[in-house]
């Protein structure tokens, strides 16, 4: 088993702000040569953007999107037609491929919103953009893994189609229990993020923020120390 392990506090981070983005991974002015990727998973941007602002309209091209609020809403408009609202409990995925513009923006007068957003790298270069969001049951989370997402031709109950062999999951473990991971391809890494709580994975305590990368091993478990939310996010490694 190989292990890599980053705290909340040693993300990148930015303060433009309407908004503040805490980086997992290399992203805009934050470089971190040692601090790419985890395999196919490219960023982990942890962004609080404040009422009435946010993001105008931008390209993307050949990255896929998934979009995690935690807290709040945030207005979403694309060049596919697309105008939503993702609020909490939901998630959003947009395969960019030959290219597409969005704009995200917080409408609340008065609240901040939180949400992950998590840009994977496809297995397939320019394929036709397209668009998905859903809601998700709270209870299917709890003290299990709830699949989000998962490659579009190996969709499995409500989980959401990526152009990549890339799974995410996520998670309400209760105090004292634990579950038992195995990745899908023996080729797969896990990467462990914690929202709220405190995990024991391997050797190491995870608190709120913190995550860990794990590869080349057999099977994984995930003890909770108190009441945790996390996500997994499983990845091909090359």
């Amino acid at each position: 088993m190989k292990t890599i392990v980053h705290t909340s506090d040693s993300r990148g981070f930015a303060n433009h702000g309407w908004l503040k983005s805490h980086h997992t991974f290399s992203f805009a002015s934050y470089y971190d040569a040692n601090r790419m990727n985890f395999g196919a998973l490219r960023v982990l941007n942890d962004d609080v953007v404040q009422p009435k602002m946010g993001f105008g309209t931008h390209p993307h091209e050949n990255m896929e999107i998934i979009s995690i609020p935690l807290k709040g809403a945030l207005s979403h408009k694309d060049s596919m037609g697309n105008k939503r609202a993702i609020e909490v409990d939901e998630v959003q995925v947009m395969s960019a491929g030959t290219g597409l513009t969005h704009s995200e923006f917080n409408d609340s007068k008065t609240d901040e919103v939180n949400f992950l957003q998590l840009w994977i790298i496809p297995e397939e270069k320019n394929v036709i953009p397209n668009y998905e969001q859903r809601k998700f049951d709270t209870q299917d989370q709890v003290n299990q893994l709830q699949t989000l997402v998962a490659p579009k031709d190996k969709l499995e109950g409500e989980a959401l189609p990526i152009s990549q062999q890339a799974y995410i999951y996520r998670s309400k473990l209760e105090a004292g229990k634990t579950l038992d991971i195995a990745t899908k391809s023996p080729n797969n890494g896990l990467y462990v993020f914690v929202i709220e709580g405190a995990l024991k994975i391997d050797d190491s305590t995870l608190g709120n923020r913190d995550a860990i990368g794990i590869y080349e091993f057999d099977g994984l478990t995930v003890e909770a120390n108190e009441d945790s939310r996390f996500i997994v996010i499983e990845v091909p490694m090359n």
